[in-house]
């Protein structure tokens, strides 16, 4: 019988290495630790009335004790909730109620946000706080005193059940059914063979995660490498130059990124870049939003090729790979499909040939995810035709060869006089002048046109808004794009609405020019 990949193994062959560190801090946990303590926990949810399919919710910042919890659940049959730690009391609650969790974990770090969420998930009947626990909570460790340290009787897999980010309207919570069978067995975990098979992720991986844990990509690849046995490395707060320190300093081998932060990273001094060993990095991986190519073209240069680009979403109807080999002979693609079986349709859901661009749809033999409570958004991400093909939302064409290359988000999508405009493409334009630090392109309203581009720049730390540098900066478009898509209009400022997933919230800024009230970050 094979081998079970999850912390028991790694306790039981290694007790006393350490599966988990916290970058700044140093501060460790090791496979016996994380083991016991996760076998304790999945004793209390059992002891709370818990069984199979129920939820578990957290609300945390990047913490040590996350990964006991993580593993709490996927070793008891349960669903784990992250809600973004970022969210208001009233957003993060309506997670919470709306993914039915009979457990709410979080911190005193975030009390301030977190003494009011009972008030807004009220069927939720346990809440625990690490650290001093106001009001409704218990204290967490209090879990833990003269409980069992060894396994559940039986030990069924569980899962994730994560919110979409919501950059275009409400979260939904993304269901896909638990597997009948025992934790780290076989297809219990199906990023794992993607993590060895592309990446060679083992147990001689030190991952580095500089991402907030309660996104899907972090937490789903912090989990499959200690699946795996290997140890990781998770950043409190993302810093460009600290990032590069900890590859020095924790001989990181895999590591994981988004966009904005090989940006940030190339925009350091070049004695800042150039200060660090970066010897031990094997593999570094991109997802979550679409690289520029120039900045794809920088990093490899830096770097060299060990860059690997993924395309899917949390709910895994597919996936997408590119190596840096397959990148630098097809640059800009997002890969050939590894999961799923790519479509390209129009809006009747009509097949598109080759090189021309539509909705991506991925096949597989069922339709693998569905939308909690909402059986309509289930239905629009799935063809009009064809039940198990489904789609995210994304924009783009496939070539001869299968790459898919993606040009945006469907939603995103400017209609000027009837000509669509794809806003990424200028985006990564104005992103690489170096007075930008972020930028998105939406549409506005035009009396006679419908929608006209404008661009919102977020500038770099030292260089002020000034009307002669709107000039420069819309020059600098014109030169460099044709004149339909260049923007008409520039606005400033201080910060856009960009969280450290990488994700930008472009509904916020669409709402601000369209007059509408009442949008927020959800």
């Amino acid at each position: 019988m094979e081998t079970q990949k999850y912390p028991a193994t790694y306790a039981a062959r290694k007790p006393n290495a350490k599966a988990v560190i916290m970058a700044e801090s140093g501060e460790s946990m090791t496979w016996l630790e994380l083991d016991q303590r996760s076998n304790q926990l999945a004793h209390y949810f059992y002891e709370q009335g818990l069984g199979r399919g129920d939820r578990i919710a957290v609300f945390l910042e990047n913490n040590i004790h996350f990964f006991e919890i993580v593993w709490a659940v996927l070793r008891s049959g349960l669903y784990l909730t992250t809600v973004n730690r970022y969210l208001t009391a009233e957003e993060a609650g309506y997670i919470i109620d709306d993914c039915d969790a009979k457990v709410t974990i979080s911190s005193a770090a975030l009390a301030d946000v977190a003494v009011d969420l009972p008030q807004y998930a009220t069927r939720c009947s346990s809440w625990l706080m690490l650290g001093d626990a106001p009001g409704t909570y218990q204290p967490y460790e209090s879990v833990f005193e003269n409980t069992n340290t060894g396994p559940l009787p039986d030990e069924p897999a569980g899962w994730f059940m994560l919110y979409s980010s919501g950059t275009t309207g409400r979260p939904k919570g993304i269901l896909r059914p638990l597997l009948d069978a025992d934790v780290g067995t076989e297809g219990t975990f199906p990023i794992l063979a993607l993590m060895e098979g592309f990446w060679g992720f083992s147990e001689d991986t030190v991952y580095l995660s500089p991402a907030p844990l309660y996104h899907s990509a972090p937490l789903a690849f912090t989990a499959g490498t200690l699946a795996l046995g290997g140890t990781i490395v998770v950043m409190q707060k993302w810093d460009p130059e600290a990032a590069l320190s900890f590859i020095d300093q924790y001989k990181v081998t895999h590591s994981q990124w988004v966009p904005t932060m090989f940006s940030r990273m190339l925009k350091l001094p070049p004695e800042a870049r150039t200060q660090f060993d970066l010897s031990s990095h094997r593999v570094a991986i991109h997802a979550a939003a679409p690289c520029p190519k120039a900045v794809k073209d920088t990093m490899l240069k830096w770097w060299g090729s060990i860059i690997y680009e993924y395309y899917g979403g949390t709910e895994l109807n597919g996936l997408t790979h590119v190596g840096p080999e397959d990148w630098l002979t097809h640059p800009g693609t997002v890969g050939r499909a590894v999961l799923g079986t790519l479509h390209i349709c129009d809006v009747d859901g009509q097949a598109l040939p080759n090189g021309e661009t539509g909705l991506v749809y991925f096949e597989q033999e069922q339709m693998p995810f569905s939308y909690h409570k909402d059986p309509d958004k289930t239905k629009d991400a799935q063809h009009p035709v064809h039940c198990n093909w489904s789609a995210l939302g994304d924009i783009g064409y496939v070539d001869d060869e299968g790459f898919l290359y993606l040009t945006d988000r469907a939603s995103f999508m400017i209609i000027s006089g009837g000509v669509n405009i794809y806003p990424q493409e200028i985006e990564d334009v104005l992103v690489m002048h170096p007075k930008i630090g972020d930028v998105a392109v939406i549409g506005v309203p035009n009396a006679d046109m419908g929608e006209e581009v404008k661009a919102v720049v977020e500038l770099e730390p030292g260089i002020e808004a000034s009307k002669d540098l709107e000039a420069e900066l819309l020059s600098y478009a014109r030169e460099r794009l044709t004149h339909y898509k260049c923007p008409k209009s520039l606005d400033f400022t201080n910060a856009l609405p960009r969280l450290p997933t990488g994700k930008l919230y472009k509904r916020i800024l669409k709402d601000q020019y369209w007059g509408k009230s009442g949008s927020r970050v959800v």
